[in-house]
């Protein structure tokens, strides 16, 4: 992929602070298990009482999010390949930190799996073939260089937190809610790391990281958007208000740019000045489409949550 910049040269002067951010991670991050959050008091054996739809508390639009966010969780052996494919060109701190990160991520899958199943939350049939489906399928996408990947990256990181944290919140389930809080502080560490580690390439190469920011900006999906009925489901969850363009507009997107100080940077080239008034634009044209929302969803009947717990 051809850049206007040195990918490794930037890895390595960025090398340094990657180190400083994995010891701090490593400093702040609690260890925890996945069997401590499962009441497996609750568990039955399948095969003398097999899945049956009248089971699940969680239902509708609750389910649907689990759902969501564990296919999405699943596919973490494309996002290590991604990962590495973004950081592999350094070594030491950033090779440390694809395998830190790698590992911090598979425990979520494994909550949320076992909560699902031992709760009987959802038809485990349906759960297993949605896993085949989308390990499968993968997270087709050729990794991008170093700038747009950490843009990516850290709205990602934040966005996942959110919709876990609210997924948990909606779900009325003390349980649900514990496993989700715990997943959220994660996914937070891991948003700090990208956000900061970027926050020093924006002194590096400050027209390069603000043209990548505006274009992952304009591009951004969330990485579970190959899940077969995504389109639909993701939906069902934005009209409850778990993750909707209010909440990606203005708990994801601006407190970052924010942080970044975006809008005041000085002394950047004429495509980064262009990138940062469609960027001004773009996020005009989102406050607007979230007011349209919210004006439908005034007179809907599905329950909404009234505010994001981010």
């Amino acid at each position: 992929m051809m850049t206007d910049y040195d990918e490794r040269s930037l890895l390595n002067e960025l090398e340094p602070e990657a180190g400083r951010l994995y010891d701090r991670h490593a400093a702040v991050a609690q260890e925890w298990f996945p069997h401590d959050y499962i009441p497996y008091r609750l568990g039955r054996d399948f095969d003398k009482e097999p899945w049956t739809p009248d089971q699940p508390r969680l239902t509708g639009v609750a389910q649907t999010a689990f759902e969501i966010g564990l296919l999405t969780e699943d596919n973490l052996p494309s996002y290590h390949r991604l990962i590495h494919g973004m950081f592999g060109k350094g070594d030491g701190a950033w090779i440390n930190w694809v395998g830190r990160w790698t590992a911090e991520e598979g425990r979520h899958a494994i909550v949320l799996r076992d909560y699902l199943t031992v709760t009987r939350n959802i038809d485990p049939v349906a759960l297993e073939r949605g896993r085949m489906t989308q390990l499968q399928q993968g997270y087709d996408h050729e990794a991008p260089d170093t700038l747009r990947g950490l843009a990516y990256v850290t709205f990602q990181e934040l966005a996942t937190r959110i919709s876990h944290r609210n997924t948990g919140r909606y779900s009325d389930d003390p349980v649900a809610d514990r496993i989700m809080v715990r997943i959220a502080a994660d996914e937070n560490l891991h948003m700090v790391f990208y956000r900061d580690i970027l926050a020093a390439a924006l002194v590096l190469e400050p027209s390069a990281a603000v043209r990548a920011i505006v274009e992952e900006v304009l591009a951004f999906q969330m990485p579970g958007a190959g899940i077969p009925g995504f389109v639909r489901k993701a939906a069902q969850i934005a009209k409850a208000g778990i993750y909707d363009i209010r909440v990606h507009r203005d708990e994801v997107l601006l407190p970052i740019l924010r942080h970044w100080r975006i809008f005041e940077l000085t002394n950047l080239d004429a495509a980064a000045e262009s990138a940062r008034t469609r960027l001004a634009d773009h996020l005009a044209k989102l406050d607007e489409a979230a007011r349209r929302f919210e004006e439908r969803m005034a007179t809907s009947t599905v329950p909404r949550m009234s505010t994001s717990g981010g």
